[in-house]
């Protein structure tokens, strides 16, 4: 078995490594079998642990991803999200690989948002906002920087000092980029200021008011996992003229942005557009003007982290990349 670090794949696989392969990963796997995810939270410490697992025929691996989420571990000094992947060639059963899924997670929720992003933005869209600076607004703003010229972006975060301090650390990440990061002091002024608008945060309660979205406006909601988190209002739903998702039934299942107002009666299931891996196979059209509001909700999907992992573990196996252990005598 390959054991993969954060660094090991780091120096293997970068955010246009991963747009191309999610891309490819929505159309070849459509049929690949991708159970629920299983969530499991922790009261007494505020934190919940995943279970995904995904079986790909086309690509002749299954893996399961762990991750543990545990919003108050930062207090402490340790990093709020944890993951590793497990993956299994399907044609010998051998368990060829374990790596790190910390910083894949974020590149492929990253990666799935810019892939939605490429097909439902305007194409001229040049200003970015973002609602929540945790670890994964960073794979957000690299893959929407990657398919669109964004100028701008704004930052909003309820402690102030984490976003400017967010804001410094993109600066250094992004060296090559001669746009402006700025630090807003109203969810308002964000979202009013922004062709493209990603929220990204555990929140319960819906993040901004849908009656601030200029026409023409992309969202890409991501942060929330469960079925009673909301960052989008029913205002944003009934606004937006194309709402897709990255499975429908990981929707149905998780979606608390979708699901909290089917309970209210004020949305339903009808009103979805398209999963979108139709819109990728040219099935159904993608934006059509530069008026219309979309929105891309996405609760994950597991075979993409079943295809980044395949695509990670062959560089790796290529470039002789990582520790070689035996697990069986």
């Amino acid at each position: 078995m390959k054991i993969l670090t954060k660094s090991a794949i780091e120096s293997l696989y970068k955010m246009e490594d991963c747009l191309k392969d999610i891309e490819e990963a929505f159309l070849v796997n459509r049929n690949a079998k991708t159970p629920v995810r299983t969530a499991l939270s922790h009261q007494a410490t505020n934190g919940t642990s995943l279970y995904m697992p995904a079986y790909s025929e086309s690509l002749g691996y299954s893996a399961i991803k762990m991750v543990s989420v545990f919003p108050d571990n930062p207090r402490s000094g340790r990093p709020a999200l944890r993951g590793a992947i497990l993956l299994t060639d399907t044609t010998t059963g051998e368990h060829v690989a374990l790596m790190d899924a910390s910083y894949l997670t974020i590149l492929r929720t990253g990666a799935s948002s810019g892939v939605a992003t490429k097909y439902l933005a305007k194409a001229d869209a040049h200003t970015l906002s973002v609602i929540g600076t945790g670890a994964q607004a960073i794979g957000q703003i690299q893959a929407v920087l990657a398919v669109r010229d964004i100028n701008t972006i704004y930052l909003y975060n309820r402690t102030h000092e984490k976003a400017q301090l967010f804001a410094e650390n993109m600066r250094l990440q992004l060296p090559s980029w001669n746009g402006d990061i700025v630090v807003v002091e109203s969810v308002k002024e964000a979202v009013e200021a922004c062709d493209i608008l990603v929220c990204s945060t555990k929140s319960n309660t819906p993040v901004f008011d849908g009656n601030d979205l200029k026409s023409g406006t992309h969202i890409n909601g991501i942060g929330s996992f469960q079925a009673t988190m909301q960052e989008v209002d029913v205002t944003t739903l009934n606004k937006s003229s194309k709402i897709v998702v990255d499975t429908q039934e990981g929707a149905q299942h998780e979606a608390g942005d979708l699901l909290i107002p089917i309970e209210d009666g004020t949305w339903n299931f009808d009103q979805l557009y398209s999963e979108l891996a139709p819109i990728l196979a040219k099935e159904k059209p993608g934006r059509e003007n530069d008026e219309e509001i979309t929105f891309y909700k996405s609760v994950g999907v597991a075979y993409l982290d079943t295809a980044i992992a395949v695509a990670v573990y062959h560089k790796a196996v290529k470039a002789s990349v990582g520790e070689e252990i035996a697990l069986h005598d």
